[in-house]
């Protein structure tokens, strides 16, 4: 009997590792297409990615609303955001959880940006970034960098909750300012 059991719950670790694997094959990788996206925010409005062309978006994956790492990183990047606006970036969070526990969430913290319900994980899953345990289902904490024109500009796959906004502060103003100067600077004709 105790043999069948350790079958069992070894065929069963073995499907569950083989669904996630699966699913980080589809991690985007740096330049290609942002997979498009679209989901209700805290207040229940449709936001999608076309609507952040022309700027750059954090797009960050998290598990759960207000628990302790889920907040602290909300809240770094909450702290971050005069930065982040001044280098021409938005931010996005998203999780499985619905649009009233965002709404909640964003509340309690005085969250200024928008969180994304993606209550069936669909577009957690096209990021690499969903953890499919069967029953549960929760976004990885991974996060991407998309620049304006809609393309991977970097990945940060499981990120550390307190440094993932500065980390990616410090690599926007880094891309940007090497991006001004292969541009050159401005000349009068």
């Amino acid at each position: 009997m105790i043999w069948f059991l350790v079958a069992v719950v070894l065929t069963v670790a073995l499907l569950v590792w083989r669904a996630n694997a699966t699913i980080s094959r589809n991690l985007p990788r740096v330049d290609d297409p942002a997979p498009a996206f679209a989901l209700p925010d805290q207040n229940g409005d449709p936001r999608t990615l076309d609507e952040f062309r022309g700027k750059w978006l954090v797009l960050y994956f998290y598990p759960r609303d207000d628990t302790p790492g889920c907040t602290e990183q909300a809240m770094r990047f909450r702290n971050a955001m005069r930065e982040l606006e001044a280098l021409g970036a938005s931010v996005c969070g998203v999780s499985v959880d619905d649009s009233a526990s965002h709404a909640a969430f964003a509340r309690k913290y005085n969250l200024p940006f928008a969180l994304l319900a993606d209550r069936d994980g669909a577009v957690a899953k096209r990021y690499g970034s969903l953890r499919n345990f069967g029953v549960v289902r929760i976004a990885k904490r991974n996060t991407f960098l998309l620049d304006p024109d809609g393309r991977i500009a970097k990945v940060y796959l499981g990120v550390n909750a307190g440094r993932n906004a500065q980390e990616v502060g410090e690599d926007l103003k880094a891309i940007t300012i090497t991006r001004s100067e292969a541009h050159g600077p401005a000349t009068e004709r």
